[in-house]
């Protein structure tokens, strides 16, 4: 067996990055931009209002000035404000030429065409041109595009971003025990649910995965369905890697071509899994328990895809927290102990049996425990993945 990081870092020599493509700003979100843009344009394009009020020229306690215009977002006054003078201005407003500040609307007392100022101000209330960014500014790259860089995006006047083209993900679930959701399981069978898992997992990830119809255990039936792989960039079995003698992904795949880059992974849950290529695919074969799928799924699939848009190899973040509850000393594989993380700290679930999906929808973090970690305390500091 190899250790989680070994597998990692064979994980990553296989993962070759993809193509790119350009998307309209629209369809931006979520993806990842691989080439920096450059903002086309001021923002503000001219120094503007902060507040609703009245532009004026170091305005003083007591003053009193005449209003001769009123400036709006999208109408500016041409003319010009004087010491003695004042525009009645709204937010956003283009402020006029030679007012010094804005005075808001609450300190000043109007009477027909003057104001007399009440309260001194204790800022210009103006954002000044090019204040949040300038014409040529460098949004770099490679970056995952959010709500907040979409919006920035726009407000550079940038239509287009170039991005890394999605994954293709093919995913195959294997065995003679599974249905899909909504048929009627034999007596013997159960549901096929790490695929969907998976699924959710991958799109959430910016990747495109697609569900192939599930193999059953003969070669026969496996050699179809990895038939239909098509065009997939990353293969993604579930079930069928271990050595029982119904276990035949490895044979098969091997039969076809694949050329296998490890098997056997020091870690729970999830030990079964093994990584090669198979064509121009990389294939990962991940556990059949559902919990250890998806424990996989976060802690090998994950960086796999973030790799392949262009993120850089690195295994999936961590975060510290103190334990809540203490847990007993680890074996010697490492563990990813299925947890939760409130305000009061860090808990593990009692129950880690790699069959509990119960027990992964409660959690919201995997504690990590290295190999032959000692019995750990209330307030210690420990390791987690967020989920």
């Amino acid at each position: 067996m190899i250790s989680v990081s070994q597998a990692l870092d064979h994980l990553f020599a296989l993962a070759r990055p993809l193509g790119q493509e350009e998307v309209p700003l629209i369809q931006a979100a979520g993806r990842v931009m691989v080439k920096p843009v450059q903002a086309r344009r001021d923002q503000p394009p001219f120094a503007a209002s902060a507040m609703d009020g009245y532009a004026t020229v170091n305005p003083q306690v007591g003053q009193t000035l005449e209003v001769i215009g009123e400036a709006a977002a999208g109408h500016r006054f041409d003319g010009e404000v004087t010491a003695s003078t004042c525009v009645r201005i709204f937010t956003g407003a283009p402020v006029p030429k030679g007012a010094t500040h804005v005075t808001i609307q609450e300190d000043v007392t109007r009477s027909g065409d003057h104001i007399t100022i009440n309260e001194a101000e204790h800022g210009t209330n103006i954002r000044p041109a090019g204040g949040d960014f300038q014409d040529g500014q460098i949004v770099g790259a490679p970056r995952l595009l959010g709500a907040n860089d979409v919006a920035l995006l726009a407000a550079m006047n940038i239509p287009t971003v170039t991005v890394a083209r999605k994954p293709k993900v093919a995913l195959i679930s294997t065995g003679d025990e599974l249905v899909m959701p909504g048929e009627d399981p034999g007596p013997d069978q159960i549901i096929a649910s790490n695929t969907f898992g998976l699924h959710a997992m991958l799109c959430e990830l910016g990747a495109e995965p697609r569900l192939l119809p599930i193999a059953r255990d003969n070669e026969a039936s496996l050699a179809t369905v990895f038939g239909l792989i098509d065009d997939a960039d990353l293969v993604i079995t579930i079930g069928g890697a271990s050595v029982g003698d119904h276990d035949l992904v490895a044979k098969v795949a091997g039969d076809l071509g694949m050329e296998r880059a490890f098997y056997k992974v020091a870690m729970r849950p999830g030990k079964p899994l093994m990584s090669g290529r198979l064509g121009s695919a990389m294939m990962m074969g991940l556990p059949g328990n559902p919990v250890s799928a998806m424990v996989c799924g976060h802690v090998f699939v994950a960086p796999v895809i973030r790799a392949m848009l262009g993120l850089g190899n690195a295994p999936a973040p961590r975060l510290q927290a103190k334990l809540a509850a203490p847990v007993a000393a680890n074996g010697p594989r490492e563990h990813y102990m299925r947890a939760e993380v409130t305000p009061k700290g860090l808990t593990a679930f009692e129950r880690q049996d790699s069959s509990l999906l119960s027990v992964l929808g409660q959690s919201n973090a995997l504690l990590v425990r290295a190999p032959k970690d000692p019995e750990r305390q209330v307030g210690d500091a420990v390791d987690y993945i967020p989920l």
